[in-house]
């Protein structure tokens, strides 16, 4: 009986000792392009090295990761895990399932990985795993090797029964977090890239805003997706593509709603570029392509707690005073709304905030590798530490009115609005790298209008 659970009852690869022959024969080699980034590789080299300092007794193993299965045997998009890449820089040309051995005792690296099939072996042909027929050519060892500066070896090598320090270590995953706090230049342009084409991936979203209407939450999502694709990697995170009152739900990724003029649309995306580093980008778009009294008023009062927290970004500050000068603008101005029950001194009060209410998330993260990048990384090193030069972050305040917020303003309820944009700290301030994608009233309207014009 054939086995419906291995794929036994599918058709198969022919088992013919003629056809086996013949498939063997008549391959030339398949070029193999190898392009190694000294800077890139230099700093992954010097982060192994902090790596096995840190734990100089260890034996450390770090996976790339398996691809995630989506159903059956079919998978999602494979990306390697962000600790792999922080340490080899391989990005998205890893290969699925590679191992990244760390032996601080002898001081020596080793990436063992599972190479292309010989053209000389059924597998060439048959083995949708690792077969060039299934998954293109791969690299070999001694191209991985130049390519990444680490000693390679096959994985079939790697010894399992050892006592390796993994992931599944607290102080391990803390450690590879916090030492991504700060970034090299590299890492920054390589973060300013994604932001760069996040903006073409938002010029292609509102291009397409004049044709979206039922269901139109999709095309949007859509118009930028293929930006991401095309441009990049994929997507940093799943597109928010929120209109109306989905605004308000704050990781709202159904995008089943309609687009419907009159309205605002919140959009967070970003792309993730080849390297996997990502923007994090959130402009909100009146759908219209102008905005309504009301949607400016709280508009300008998001913008205005931007531009506070934009105030204290410079070395010595404190992560958490970029919030808290935000959440100032956000009390005054829900007072004088009428909208607090207290003043708005009162609500700034560590046991009150009232006014969080109406924004109940943080005003900004790291961002990097992953979108909230660091996140393992010990308070005192994320929002309790000093603000220093390479550090990359969002600064992304809101204001939310739920449509069924019987304390909102009456004409401010259904409307969700977000802005963000991406810094990075340098010796006296910070780079704006977001600072090229339009973000106050009149210039959100004049990009709008442009691009429909250029259409």
């Amino acid at each position: 009986m054939e086995n419906a659970l291995t794929g036994d009852n599918r058709s198969r690869t022919p088992k013919d000792k003629a056809f086996l022959e013949f498939m063997k024969t008549g391959w030339s080699e398949t070029p193999t392009e190898v392009f190694p980034d000294k800077e890139a590789n230099e700093a992954a080299a010097n982060r192994r090295v902090q790596l096995m300092e840190a734990f100089p007794d260890d034996l450390i193993l770090i996976p790339a990761s398996v691809a995630v299965v989506r159903s059956n045997d079919t998978n999602y998009r494979y990306r390697p895990s962000t600790e792999f890449t922080q340490l080899t820089n391989w990005g998205s040309q890893t290969v699925e399932g590679s191992l990244l051995v760390l032996d601080s005792k002898n001081n020596e690296c080793t990436l063992f990985m599972r190479p292309s099939a010989d053209k000389d072996s059924d597998e060439f042909f048959a083995n949708s795993e690792i077969g060039e027929f299934w998954v293109g050519p791969r690299p070999d060892l001694q191209q991985v090797a130049a390519l990444l500066n680490i000693e390679t070896a096959d994985i079939n090598k790697f010894d399992a029964e050892k006592k390796y320090l993994s992931l599944e270590n607290e102080l391990l995953v803390q450690f590879l977090s916090e030492q991504r706090i700060i970034k090299n230049q590299w890492e920054i342009n390589q973060i300013s890239k994604a932001v760069e084409a996040t903006e073409i991936g938002f010029e292609n979203l509102i291009a397409s805003i004049p044709r979206a209407s039922a269901r139109g939450e999709r095309l949007l999502e859509t118009a930028f997706f293929e930006k991401a694709r095309l441009l990049g990697h994929d997507l940093g995170y799943e597109t928010i593509a929120a209109s109306g009152n989905h605004a308000n739900i704050l990781h709202w990724t159904k995008n089943n709603g309609d687009i419907v003029s009159g309205d605002l649309v919140l959009v967070d995306a970003g792309v993730e570029i080849d390297s996997l580093y990502t923007a994090d980008i959130t402009r909100t778009l009146p759908i219209s392509g102008k905005f309504e009294t009301h949607q400016r008023e709280i508009y300008e009062v998001v913008l205005e707690a931007a531009d506070a927290a934009f105030a204290v970004c410079k070395p010595g500050n404190l992560f958490r005073d970029m919030h808290n000068e935000a959440m100032k603008v956000i009390a005054r101005h829900c007072e004088r709304w009428g909208i607090l029950p207290v003043s708005a001194e009162d609500s700034l009060l560590p046991e009150n905030q009232h006014h969080r209410r109406w924004m109940v998330h943080g005003t900004g993260h790291h961002l990097g590798l992953d979108v909230h990048d660091c996140a393992q990384a010990r308070k005192e090193m994320y929002l309790d530490t000093e603000l220093k030069p390479g550090m990359v972050f969002t600064i992304e305040p809101g204001l939310y009115f739920h449509k069924n917020d019987s304390l909102a303003p009456a004409n401010f309820k259904g409307i969700g609005v977000r802005i963000e944009d991406n810094v990075a700290i340098t010796d006296n301030g910070y780079d704006w790298l977001s600072k090229s994608i339009p973000r106050t009233v009149s210039e959100v309207e004049s990009w709008m209008e442009s691009i429909w014009d250029g259409n």
